[in-house]
């Protein structure tokens, strides 16, 4: 509950007597704020772990000028502008730069050559444990603008923050070095290649048997895979940790990061979506992460007027120019202890962060990331669209509740993702270099004894309906997942080791199966042809009886899968859709058009990000307003929604 809610209480719950920062003092004295408005703000502050600059700010009570004074004057100590912060000599080489950005402070030499500690925060900075070093620990602290100080910051710091950005996760657990390896994988390539020619030419009957008991095997165990995770997803739920009263403990700040590129068209909605989230807004920092080369977006947002605890970072241009790598270097100049991800076209759940941060709050330490289930806004656009809402829903509801529940690891969805943001900094961030950084977290978390929780609170998305869009999506995620399984695999004895043999061979088992079955789809495909009582490559080697019983085991399997896609998608909400799970059969098969398309970028272009197109179910009744406040966001995101979002 915010100021606005609790002036409508009326004033017999205030004590005038409880003024107890000076701060909101001096801005009562200077005329900003009423006094009542003071003591509500403080009162809130009792059940946030927000300053009163924040709570204040938030509900637009106060500007960042009015603050600033307001200290200054507490603090007898000087306010610059943020021409005096862009102008002032800056003691380079004393700090990480990443550590002045997560504590929003600039080290400055002043008039005299003497160093300066510029801040807009110094009760923050005080509390921080900061090893300050012999140049500026004695420096006096100075006030100025957020903004200028993190411009004047990454500025500076240019180099040094876009390395960082780039190499954060270890090398040993990154892909980065595959770049110099190019004559190296296209040699190898060729030859495996040549090889196979080879082989194939002078024993087909053996390679094409061969390339059939390999898909055939791993069908099985996909099968076997996803119907214990099925029954397990369906089975009573694990017992939860016994509650805890959480409600003397204050709420978290909370930073959200979205990444956006090219996203003209959804930026109104994104911001629309946003402004329905119900979490407290003092503690609530949303960073729009901006590419420096994509100017169209960046104009499209100055056009906006973002509520105050809104805010871009423009990440500097450089290779390679990927989603994870934008997020390393935004991370820095997150507020929040928890650390969440939203994509561009996200319409999340209005309670969601708060379901969030009290389930952190009662979560064993090693529980460091929740995953959150993502569905579609647009399944009945058209039969692209509610196949992908079909698998989406029994992926998110089904497969990955199961296979947690069975105790695998799991890789994550690249957005509705919160971390612990300690444990987040501690692994490196993101792999800026693998295109599905979020399978390759997923599985760096386990390893190193860390969990993931699924938490039943829904984000919609925009279903991919376009074939060619959808190839391109689907095979970035592909070569992310043959870069993720490489990569882990380097030292398959330290693997092992890390996750145990239960997570391990299932980690294999998710894999390899998932790429084989659309690496080597066609060749089971060729069993329709027995089916149809048509001539297989195979009756030189194997009768027609054991032909027919493979070609109806496979049927029998395709029937389960059926089976599972109804099953996810009988709700209320998606009920519709059952009839539609039987024509999947139809849409799994584009994935291995996908597949091939992802082992050729493997090769030539492993770090290639194919951007996904957003905004294609966007239906405008009339044009956006040049200009976007917090109170007019819900009326322009005119939107082909199903009834859930209506309201919008």
């Amino acid at each position: 509950m915010g100021i606005s809610e609790l002036r409508q209480l009326g004033p017999q719950h205030l004590n005038q007597s409880d003024m107890d920062s000076s701060v909101g003092e001096e801005l009562v004295r200077s005329g900003t704020i009423s006094k009542s408005d003071a003591l509500l703000a403080q009162l809130v502050q009792r059940h946030c772990d927000a300053s009163l600059d924040r709570i204040l700010s938030a509900e637009g009570l106060a500007s960042e000028g009015d603050l600033l004074s307001a200290h200054a004057k507490r603090l007898r100590t000087k306010k610059l502008s943020a021409e005096e912060v862009d102008a002032a000599p800056l003691a380079r080489d004393v700090m990480d730069p990443r550590t002045m950005l997560r504590h929003g402070f600039a080290p400055l030499l002043d008039d005299h050559q003497r160093p300066i500690i510029a801040t807009w925060n110094v009760d923050h900075l005080r509390a921080a444990n900061i090893d300050w070093p012999f140049p500026i620990a004695g420096a006096q602290r100075v006030l100025a603008p957020r903004e200028a100080i993190q411009n004047r910051i990454a500025r500076d710091f240019r180099p040094e923050l876009t390395v960082a950005a780039q190499a954060r996760v270890p090398l040993v657990e990154s892909c980065r070095n595959w770049g110099d390896r190019m004559n190296r994988r296209m040699l190898l390539t060729l030859g495996a290649l040549l090889v196979l020619c080879a082989i194939t030419l002078a024993f087909p009957t053996a390679v094409f048997a061969l390339f059939v008991f390999w898909a055939a095997f791993t069908l099985i165990v996909t099968a076997a895979m996803k119907t214990a995770a099925f029954v397990a997803s369906l089975s009573a739920h694990p017992p939860q940790a016994p509650p805890i009263d959480t409600k003397k403990e204050p709420l978290p700040k909370v930073s959200i990061l979205v990444p956006l590129f090219r996203e003209k068209e959804i930026l109104h909605a994104l911001i629309a979506r946003l402004s329905r989230l119900t979490y407290p807004k003092c503690l609530l920092d949303v960073i729009l992460v901006l590419e420096e080369e994509d100017r169209l977006t960046q104009e499209t947002l100055a056009e906006i007027d973002l509520p105050n605890w809104i805010r871009p970072v423009v990440v500097p241009d450089g290779k390679p120019r990927t989603k994870p790598r934008a997020m390393n270097y935004a991370l820095d100049f997150c507020e929040g202890d928890i650390i969440g991800i939203f994509d561009a076209e996200d319409a999340p759940d209005p309670d969601q962060i708060t379901i969030v941060a009290r389930r952190f709050q009662n979560v064993a330490p090693e529980v460091v990331c929740l995953q959150g289930i993502l569905d579609y806004y647009n399944p009945g656009q058209n039969w692209l669209a509610r196949c992908f809402t079909i698998e989406y829903a029994t992926w998110f509801r089904l497969m990955m509740p199961g296979m947690a529940r069975l105790g695998f690891a799991i890789p994550l969805g690249g957005t509705t993702l919160y971390f612990r943001r300690g444990v987040l900094e501690e692994l490196g961030g993101w792999d800026a270099h693998n295109v599905t950084e979020d399978a390759d977290l997923g599985f760096r978390l386990a390893r190193h004894g860390y969990r993931t929780e699924m938490i039943h609170t829904v984000t919609e998305e925009e279903a991919n309906c376009r074939f060619w869009p959808w190839i391109k999506q689907r095979s970035r995620w592909l070569k992310g997942y043959m870069t993720t399984y490489l990569v882990h695999m380097r030292n398959p004895v330290t693997l092992h080791r890390q996750l145990g043999a239960w997570k391990f061979w299932g980690f294999q088992a998710h894999f390899v199966t998932a790429l084989s079955q659309f690496v080597l789809a066609p060749f089971l495909w060729s069993f329709w042809l027995v089916l149809f009582g048509l001539p297989h490559p195979m009756d030189a080697v194997l009768s027609r009886d054991v032909l027919v019983f493979i070609g109806s085991l496979f049927l029998m399997i395709e029937v389960i899968n059926i089976t599972i896609h109804i099953t996810a998608v009988s709700g209320p909400r998606h009920k519709f859709l059952m009839a539609w799970a039987p024509t999947m059969h139809f849409y799994t098969p584009l994935g291995a058009i996908a597949a091939y398309k992802a082992l050729y970028e493997l090769v030539f272009k492993p770090f290639f990000w194919d951007k996904t197109a957003h905004g294609l179910s966007l239906g405008l009744v009339h044009p956006p307003s040049p200009t976007l406040s917090s109170d007019s966001a819900a009326d322009l995101a005119a939107i082909e929604f199903k009834p859930r979002h209506e309201r919008l």
